[in-house]
This record gives structure tokens, sequence and C-alpha cells, in this order.
């Protein structure tokens, strides 16, 4: 065996258990979810082939929860990522500035939530959206506002929702900060030179060269929003009537609480079908508003 064989061989055996750890533990249970999914399929039995009825069911209004729970993780989608970029990207600006104290200890407190389990997150946020005792409506209370039912309105439970996950943007804020603190120097120095204020730095320098952080940020932040489980689970349980029943949580209830295990496998290649024509579609577009410096 020669030198590049021995080294293509070594590199394989390291690579191996990420290699097998994908094919067994994400390959093989979504080709046997795509296979349940044209089947008739509720645990207890043994999978009965149906074709695609699932999918049929769904699409047909058959089952009202389908539409129901697409607009609902749209809605939380919508609102969620644009908020999120825009937030995050403000803390990171914030962060970046030269005469901020202290900014190794913010940078660490913006992050540390990201670290707190989702279900001890969800139940601290819960007593803080507590109609009657919770910290929030207590404090408006104190300003002489109206107080808000937050989680227990239909028209109210998602911008609740997203509230809250603002409170996890550490991640994102880290990957902004590493952007920024990647712009040439030589950029603004040359700007200023020119008579440039902040603002039009910002649009003309900032801006564009943070496109390609604010691309990934963009797609990462899609993907996690369409799969929204952990607040619906626990703070909600898809309520009031309906009105946080997530994609994801719509899933997990056809599947473990209504046992049709098919139909949830049906329901959860349409979801894999959206993210992956959304993503698509903002690769497509990417094209017309990401700059990367190495095309120049």
């Amino acid at each position: 065996m020669n030198y590049r064989n021995r080294s293509a061989f070594i590199g394989i055996m390291f690579a191996m258990p990420g290699i097998l750890g994908l094919l067994l533990f994400t390959a093989a249970p979504m080709l046997a979810s795509l296979g349940l999914s044209f089947t008739d399929y509720r645990i207890v039995n043994t999978p009965k082939f149906i074709g695609l009825d699932n999918y049929t069911r769904l699409f047909d209004g058959t089952d009202p929860f389908f539409y129901k729970s697409l607009w609902v993780t749209f809605k939380y989608v919508i609102l969620r990522v644009p908020i999120g970029l825009v937030v995050s990207f403000l803390v990171a600006l914030l962060l970046n500035q030269e005469f901020i104290k202290g900014k190794s200890i913010f940078r660490t407190i913006y992050y540390l939530p990201v670290i707190v389990p989702t279900v001890a997150a969800s139940m601290i946020w819960i007593w803080l959206f507590s109609p009657d005792l919770g910290l929030i409506n207590s404090f408006l209370e104190k300003l002489h506002l109206p107080t808000i039912m937050w989680l227990d309105s239909e028209a109210t439970v998602i911008p609740s929702i997203v509230l809250m996950s603002l409170w996890g943007i550490g991640s994102t804020v880290i990957i902004f900060l590493a952007g920024l603190q990647g712009v040439p120097r030589s950029l603004y120095e040359a700007a200023t030179v020119d008579g440039a204020g902040v603002l039009r730095k910002f649009f003309n320098i900032t801006v564009p060269m943070m496109t390609p952080i604010i691309f990934f940020n963009l797609i990462m932040g899609s993907i996690g929003a369409f799969q929204v489980f952990a607040q619906a689970l626990i703070m909600t349980q898809g309520g009031p009537n309906n009105a946080s029943l997530f994609y994801n949580y719509y899933i997990y209830r056809e599947a473990f609480q209504f046992g049709e295990m098919g139909h949830a496998s049906a329901i959860a290649w349409i979801l894999f079908l959206i993210i992956l024509i959304v993503t698509a579609v903002f690769f497509k577009s990417s094209k017309a508003w990401v700059y990367y410096e190495s095309e120049v």
C-alpha cells in the first residue's frame, strides 16, 4: 500500500464513526419513515400498504389540522426569522464597539441562555407570561399599562413564543460578531478619508460585507423556526384552540398521542419538502444580494 492509499485509508477509518452514525441514525430512519408514510401503521399492528392515502388525506381537507399547523408554523417563521436576525445583528454591532467596557462579560451573558435547557427556559417563561402572577404583567401594572393574556390568547400566543425565542439569540449574535470582526478596518479608514458618515459606512461597507453571514443565519434560523416544538409541548400543548399547533407538535401528536405512525411519517416528509423548497429559494435569491469579497 503506497503512501497516498495508506493516508486515504487512515482518513476513512477516522471518519468512519461519523459516517456510520449518519447512516444508522439519520439515513436509515429517514428511509424507514419514507416507507412507513405509504402504510397504515399504528404501532400495535403490522404496516399495511395503502399507497398515497396518507398524503391524499392531508391535502383533501380530511385532516383539518394539517393546514392549521402549516399556517401557525409559517406565521411563527415569518415573525421569528426577520426579528431574530435584526435583533441579533444590532446586539452584535453594539458588542463590537470599542467604547463598550466589559464586552467579554456581556458576550457571556448574551450566550448563557443558549446552554439553558429548553424545558427549564420554558418553565421560567410560563411564570413570566402568567396573566395573574407573571412578572411581565406585574411590571405593566406598576406602569399603569394594560396587561396582556400572553399564552392564553389566540392573538398573542405566537408573538409571545417569538418573544421568548429572542432570549436564545446568543449563538446567532456570536456568529454575527465573528463576521463583524472580520470586516477589514482599511475599508472604514478609506471611507472616513472620503468623508463618509456612520450611516453610509454601515449601509455601504458593513451590510454588504456581512451578507454571507446574514445569509447563513437566515438559512439556519429558518430551518430551526420550522422545527419549533418544545415550546408548544411544554407551554401551550398547541392551545389555545390550536393557535400554537406547530407543525412539529402536530407530527408528535399524530405519532405518539394518536399512534398513527404512517400518517405522522407522511406529515414529516411534507415538512422536509417544505424546508427543502424554502432553502432552495433562499439559495436562488442569494445571487442577487449576497456579496463575497473573493468575487472582486
